[in-house]
């Protein structure tokens, strides 16, 4: 695994290089994951994103991460399978996200990715003034504008990545 400082050091020249404003909410470890995140510091579940790890079942291994909003289910099953070109597609395992990204589900974040993982965000996200996303880390969040999302290069706006 990577170590938490390198992460964020990824993190936070990636986020520069979006060159968008974004501003660090630092939380308790046990209050990562977005739904009690959300309600321990006191925001919508609605205006956060979840950055999902999604992998392919059978066949050659291919993973994509997905950014959908904390109110929102992904649509692994028919959206992302077909965007992923794969017969069947599950999410991602906690070993295999920290293998892939170095980080732990409760802070994935769609900055500082491997560069040939591509990454989906759901249109519903871009409708959002501000999103709050993972930061690398279980002990901070980011808040950022949607825009830094579709500027990642390998990012692509999906409509119906949700449902």
């Amino acid at each position: 695994m990577i170590e938490t400082n390198e992460v964020e050091a990824r993190v936070a020249e990636s986020l520069r290089a979006v060159g968008v404003p974004y501003e660090v909410i630092e939380c308790d470890p046990e209050f990562a994951d977005t739904a009690v995140f959300c309600e321990k510091y006191g925001y919508r579940l609605e205006d956060s994103g979840n950055t999902i790890v999604v992998a392919s079942k059978r066949g050659e291994k291919k993973y994509s991460a997905c950014v959908v909003r904390g109110s929102d289910r992904l649509d692994v099953n028919r959206t992302v399978r077909k965007l992923m070109g794969v017969p069947r597609a599950s999410f991602a395992s906690a070993e295999e996200v920290i293998e892939l990204t170095g980080m732990m589900i409760g802070g994935v974040t769609p900055f500082a990715l491997p560069d040939d993982l591509p990454v989906y965000v759901d249109r519903r996200v871009m409708d959002l003034e501000s999103v709050i996303v993972g930061s690398g880390s279980r002990s901070s969040k980011i808040l950022v504008s949607p825009e830094a999302l579709a500027r990642l290069p390998s990012a692509e706006v999906v409509e119906g990545l949700s449902k």
